[in-house]
């Protein structure tokens, strides 16, 4: 934690890494922010400790670079950065789609990159990070990157051929539970409860059942199982579930998800 670190693209992720690394013992005089807007830098300073700089002094002074820009302004910020990083800086990429070669190609030759796709919960330190090396990134570059990520939740290392398929799971997950719980909140008022009760029992059922599969080391199909008594209410819904198909929806669903991932990191966006 002696090395400087820059967040550059201090959003709402760059901002949770901040505050996660922070948390984890960095000294935010180790910490860089690069943003856009001179009020929000200021903001920064003033929450975190930490100095706001340019782009290009934040290549020149971090030992470690993290672009959590959006995908679209990738393109640009390595432009700003290709005459100031030199091979010696680790550059970590947290943008969708962003493969490790197209950062490689636009910087110095031997630039170790490592390519992160983290989700939404790092902003309640309970996210899922997937990191993969690029050419030259080392397992001590890729050890540093969970050093960071693991402030703010789990990290699994993969092969980047798998970023696309770990993207449909874990980069768009939360969407779809909440896009289920949304369903089950009308279920709820369907069925007569207010609102506010529908929504209470649906997060806290999923809360418990999360903690459940993490905790008990069980396959989810023993735990539903546990659930599920004969002729009872639970196998009457599941029956329904299957009868309209949810499981092959939500196969497709995540080939949808991986294909689509394929086509931002091809270009075809």
């Amino acid at each position: 934690m002696t090395q400087t670190v820059a967040v550059l693209g201090t959003g709402k992720i760059g901002e949770a890494l901040l505050s996660g690394m922070i948390r984890a013992g960095w000294p935010p005089a180790h910490l860089l922010v690069t943003t856009r807007r001179p009020d929000r830098a200021e903001e920064l300073r003033a929450t975190y400790g930490v100095e706001p700089v340019t782009n290009a002094d934040a290549a020149k002074r971090a030992d470690t670079l993290i672009l959590a820009v959006k995908p679209q302004d990738m393109g640009k910020l390595l432009d700003e950065l290709a005459h100031h990083v030199t091979r010696d800086r680790l550059v970590i990429s947290a943008a969708a789609g962003i493969t490790t070669a197209f950062i490689e190609e636009r910087l110095a030759p031997d630039t170790p990159v490592v390519r992160v796709m983290p989700n939404t919960p790092v902003l309640v330190d309970q996210g899922m990070s997937v990191i993969s090396a690029g050419s030259h990134a080392t397992a001590d570059h890729l050890a540093h990157a969970e050093e960071i990520f693991g402030g703010v939740g789990k990290t699994l290392r993969v092969p980047e051929s798998q970023q696309d398929a770990a993207t449909a799971l874990s980069g768009s997950g939360p969407a779809y539970f909440y896009f289920l719980v949304e369903a089950m909140t009308d279920a709820g008022i369907l069925l007569g409860l207010p609102r506010a009760q529908a929504h209470d029992l649906i997060v806290q059922a999923a809360i418990g059942a999360a903690v459940m599969l993490r905790d008990s080391g069980e396959h989810p199909v023993k735990l539903r199982e546990a659930v599920t008594s004969p002729a009872g209410t639970t196998i009457s819904a599941i029956r329904e579930l299957e009868n309209h198909g949810v499981r092959a929806a939500l196969i497709a669903a995540l080939e949808a998800a991986r294909d689509r991932s394929r086509e931002l990191a091809s270009g075809n966006g």
